[in-house]
């Protein structure tokens, strides 16, 4: 073998430079959103067998939550049966709507349940 055959040449490419993350791109914050409540409104032909079975069946609470909560209705003239976000809130107050007439009142009651989403303060 020759010397030329032996000799390598390395080429050393010069450091990558790391640009540093601007401080913006670090302070990105995620954005919340505000909460909503599902607020059941009080009426005189649905009955309290009515509205602590939707309160069990479409927001999945025990006996004794739904019984709070429908008593609180009745002598408030509304309550606050759930919060979290504007989607799910709207979603929960369809479900309501859509929970099918009274068959507990002595004639039954068609109309849904009334109940609305509003925006929770904060």
């Amino acid at each position: 073998m020759s010397e030329q055959d032996t000799d390598t040449t390395v080429v050393l490419e010069p450091p990558t430079q790391v640009r540093p993350r601007s401080r913006e791109r670090e302070k990105v914050r995620t954005k919340t959103q505000p909460p909503y409540a599902v607020i059941v409104e009080n009426d005189d032909l649905h009955t309290f067998e009515y509205v602590i079975e939707v309160l069990q069946k479409v927001l999945g609470y025990d006996l004794q939550k739904a019984f709070v909560l429908t008593t609180q209705v009745h002598l408030s003239g509304q309550a606050i049966v759930w919060s979290g976000t504007l989607e799910l809130a709207e979603l929960k107050r369809d479900q309501i709507r859509g929970f099918g007439p009274d068959t507990y009142a002595m004639k039954p009651v068609t109309f849904p349940l009334g109940v609305r989403v509003e925006q929770l303060p904060g």
